[in-house]
C-alpha cells in the first residue's frame, strides 16, 4: 500500500496506469522465466536419475549374464564329464560282450526260492518250465 502511494506521487496519476501495466507484463515475464528455469532444473534432475537407474540396471544385467554364463559353463562341464564316463562304460560293456573263444557253460535252472514248496517251480504256471536266464561269463 505504501509503495502504491509513493508511485502515485512520483509517477503521477496520468502515467501510473501505463507504468502499472508495463510492470505487470515485466513481472509476468519474470515469472515465466523463473518457471522455465525451474522446469529445466527438474528435467536435468530427472535425466540424472534416469542415467543412474540405467547404469544400475546395466550393471545388474551384466552380473546376471555372468552368473548365467558361469552356470552354463559348469553344466556343460558336468555334461562332458558324464558323457566321457558313459563312453568309457559303453566301451567296457562292448569288450565284455565281445564273443570269446571259450564255450559258455550250460545254463542250469536257478534254485527255487525259499517260499516255494519243494518240487514246485515258481515263475510260471504249475508244471511249466520257466524260460532260461542268460548268464554272462
Amino acid at each position: 500500500m505504501v509503495i502504491a502511494v509513493v508511485a502515485l506521487i512520483v509517477i503521477g496519476p496520468e502515467r501510473l496506469p501505463r507504468v502499472a501495466r508495463t510492470m505487470g507484463h515485466l513481472f509476468g515475464r519474470l515469472q515465466r522465466y523463473v518457471n522455465d528455469v525451474k522446469a529445466d532444473i527438474n528435467r536435468e534432475m530427472e535425466l540424472e536419475e534416469l542415467r543412474k537407474f540405467k547404469t544400475t540396471f546395466e550393471e545388474t544385467a551384466r552380473g546376471f549374464q555372468n552368473d548365467v554364463n558361469t552356470t552354463v559353463g559348469s553344466v556343460q562341464g558336468e555334461i562332458a564329464k558324464t558323457e566321457g564316463e558313459l563312453n568309457a562304460l559303453s566301451q567296457i560293456g562292448e569288450t565284455a560282450a565281445a564273443p570269446s573263444s571259450e564255450v559258455a557253460a550250460p545254463v542250469s535252472e536257478p534254485p527255487a526260492p525259499a517260499s516255494a514248496a519243494p518240487g514246485e517251480i515258481s515263475g510260471g504256471p504249475q508244471g511249466a518250465p520257466s524260460p532260461p536266464e542268460k548268464t554272462t561269463v
